[in-house]
């Protein structure tokens, strides 16, 4: 079988769609899949197999390129020679590399999924469009139609991206499978009391509107024990300075004692870390599904998970103590003194998170997306 991914950038660092797309095409290709990627470079480490030139897109490309990502220009020619070699064509995105390469694989008679891995409020968050409903609906209609519809399945990452396709009326099957991980090996360690008496608190993913790691600075001016609390920041992204600004102001008004970490770790760097985490904490707003979480409490650490409409993230929690609504700072505060003053059982909550990832572990999806890429060929035979 032969499996052609479509993305912009799938080499983009620091993009969990992009580390997505990698990690699946690794994996596929372990299983005797023959996969080729059409893509752009974007400055990122690798070569695509049929390479797309860069594009700038005006006025919006400095903030595009400090969220790691970039667009790439359509080619027609190219784009149909790497049609005519798949059996199943991929697309990991709704942008105009996928509508052109939608347009053309179905003209060709070609199987056609997709991925949903993306809302469009999280195209406009860092614009602060992502409340303004006449622009995330008609973007909708505009990927549904040009993109989703012409597919044959499309993978929902979550039930909670599944509901919302069904309320906007697409077309094609919907499969809930995961985008999947590897899960942790470690064994199970519980996490010692500092010597101290500080509490570890750590939150990971892009600087950026969505991810609203501004919460958890927010929540620091209620919390109780925000003296005893070492926060760290893992991450890079547009907000860098403004994130780093206000964690200063706790710092100089005394709010925190510990001035809040912030920076950018590799995989391994923050297993080490999470090694020494007493709280993990998931502010997103808008996320379909955020494994980055699942990454940091499968180890054995309690989370606070953001729940909303359009965030999927609070499905890992285990207990409504372990959720608080979307962007409530006093909530959020109010969970993290709950866990803080209840060690006991938040030692005893830790071992049940533990070995939570293997749920998700990246063979099982793989044999869901083979088995969708089969699906897809039967429906044009």
């Amino acid at each position: 079988m032969k499996v052609l991914f479509v993305v912009n950038n799938a080499f983009a660092k620091g993009n969990g769609l992009s580390a997505s797309c990698r990690r699946t095409v690794k994996y596929l290709k372990e299983r005797g899949i023959d996969v080729r990627i059409m893509s752009g470079n974007g400055g990122g480490e690798g070569t695509p197999d049929y390479y797309l030139k860069d594009t700038k897109i005006p006025i919006f490309d400095g903030l595009i390129r400090k969220q790691g990502y970039s667009f790439s220009k359509n080619d027609t020619d190219l784009i149909k020679e790497a049609i005519s070699w798949a059996d199943v064509i991929h697309l990991e995105e709704p942008f105009f590399l996928q509508m052109e390469t939608a347009r053309l694989a179905k003209e060709a008679g070609k199987a056609l999924v997709s991925t949903y891995h993306l809302h469009p409020e999280n195209l406009f968050a860092s614009i602060h469009l992502n409340k303004t409903k006449a622009i995330n609906n008609a973007t909708m209609r505009l990927w549904r139609d040009t993109v989703f519809n012409k597919c044959d399945i499309i993978q929902c990452p979550t039930e909670n991206v599944k509901e919302r396709l069904i309320k906007w009326k697409f077309i094609p099957e919907l499969r809930v499978i995961s985008n999947g991980m590897l899960p942790s090996n470690k064994p199970f360690k519980e996490h010692q009391k500092s010597e101290d008496g500080t509490i570890t608190i750590v939150t990971s993913g892009r600087y950026s509107v969505e991810k609203d790691q501004i919460t958890v600075l927010k929540a620091m001016k209620y919390s109780h024990y925000a003296s005893k609390i070492r926060l760290i920041l893992a991450g890079r992204g547009p907000l860098d300075k403004k994130l780093n600004k206000e964690a200063d102001k706790l710092y100089k008004k005394g709010i925190v004692k510990y001035k809040p970490v912030f920076g950018f770790y590799s995989l391994e760097e923050l297993e080490k870390i999470y090694e020494k985490t007493d709280l993990y904490i998931h502010c997103a707003m808008i996320e379909v599904e955020g494994m980055s979480c699942m990454e940091a409490i499968q180890s054995g650490i309690v989370p606070l998970i953001a729940k909303g409409d359009i965030t999927a993230t609070s499905q890992f929690a285990l207990s409504q103590k372990s959720v608080f609504k979307n962007r409530d700072a006093k909530e959020l505060a109010s969970k993290i003194d709950y866990w803080i003053e209840h060690e006991e059982e938040r030692k005893e909550e830790a071992k049940k998170y533990y070995g939570m990832g293997e749920k998700y572990h990246i063979s099982k999806s793989i044999d869901a997306l083979i088995q969708m890429y089969e699906d897809a060929l039967k429906m044009h035979r």
